[in-house]
């Protein structure tokens, strides 16, 4: 057996390592209409009433860092795949594969943050299962969470709704998460603590389509492959290029100083509390001012936009210095076991 025809831990980062596992080798087995949309979640038509779908797993190393832990994290990041699906979240699923010998005050932990994070976000935990397996088999606990949630009536998120002209918004600064954890892991100890930004973003994402519906094109949450992946997923499903301005992106001085020291690229650092949003160019200013009115925006930017596709769709950004580069999609993973 070839190296190549084995799973590799970068088939899970998110860039194109796991488009190709998705496109080649799972797509073909499993293809129809409402998967093969790849969304953050699937849209559900239910006797007329329009549900959004998904489902994670989480195998994140630390189990706990920073700002949260591998229970908040998993509510998040299944609530946030809903609310940039342009659904309210409703409820959750919960399923524990936990290791023998795991201590029980540690599932407790798990758990507590687990039922607050959801009160937080307005989310009941309403099924469930736990399964257990030999020491060594599953790295401690490894949670599955899946969610269902409404999809607004005034949500209409289509990368084929994309022009040229439309501003592309952050929500708040970049690759918090993954340099908190990466420090974590490794040991590494900064003069300013670093601080994961998980966080449920449903309040703010439907507050956002709610007051200006149709102008909203597009969300996505930038997990695995930062803003990198999400950018790159823009250009080619609305077959436009995109410019961002580096000088434009927020990113906070310990974050960036931590990626600079350990050579990662800040556009492919995972997020967890953060969304990408598409916007017409005249909503602009009042989808910045509507994010930063709420606690998850207030760093909320505009860092770039649509241009027209001359050749072939792609992502470029302007350096402080006035240069241009290519922004590609990250091959494998620039961390693992990340979310």
């Amino acid at each position: 057996m070839k190296a190549n025809d084995k799973i590799l831990l970068a088939h899970g980062g998110g860039g194109q390592l796991s488009d190709s596992l998705i496109h080649n080798t799972i797509l073909p087995r499993l293809s129809n209409e409402t998967l093969n949309a790849l969304g953050d979640s699937a849209l559900l038509d239910i006797d007329g009433t329009k549900l959004c779908f998904t489902t994670d797993s989480y195998v994140v190393k630390p189990l706990f860092f920073n700002g949260g832990d591998i229970g908040k994290l998993a509510v998040c990041g299944t609530v946030n795949d809903l609310a940039v699906a342009g659904a309210r979240p409703l409820v959750l699923s919960l399923a524990l594969i936990i290791e023998t010998g795991f201590p029980i005050a540690d599932l407790e932990r798990i758990l507590d943050s687990i039922a607050k994070t959801a009160a937080e976000a307005g989310v009941k935990v309403v099924t469930g299962d736990t399964k257990t397996v030999e020491t060594g088999a599953a790295d401690k606990i490894f949670i599955n969470t899946a969610g269902i949630g409404k999809k607004l009536d005034c949500a209409n998120l289509d990368t084929s709704r994309v022009k040229e002209g439309d501003k592309i918004l952050v929500s708040g600064t970049i690759g918090d998460h993954g340099m908190t954890l990466i420090s974590k892991r490794e040991g590494i100890e900064f003069q300013s603590t670093l601080k994961s930004d998980c966080a449920a973003l449903n309040s703010l994402t439907v507050k956002l389509l709610e007051n200006l519906k149709d102008e909203i094109k597009f969300l996505r949450d930038p997990t695995r492959g930062g803003i990198a992946v999400t950018l790159n997923d823009i250009a080619r499903g609305s077959g436009q290029s995109v410019l961002i301005k580096q000088s434009d992106i927020p990113v906070s001085p310990n974050v960036q100083a931590a990626a600079d020291m350990l050579g990662f690229d800040i556009l492919n650092i995972a997020n967890e509390g953060k969304f990408i949003a598409v916007v017409s160019s005249d909503a602009a200013e009042k989808a910045v001012a509507i994010c930063r009115s709420h606690r998850l925006g207030k760093d909320a930017t505009i860092i770039g936009e649509i241009q027209k596709c001359v050749d072939v769709p792609t992502v470029e950004i302007l350096t402080v210095i006035g240069g241009k580069r290519i922004v590609q999609m990250p091959y494998g993973r620039e961390l693992p076991r990340i979310c």
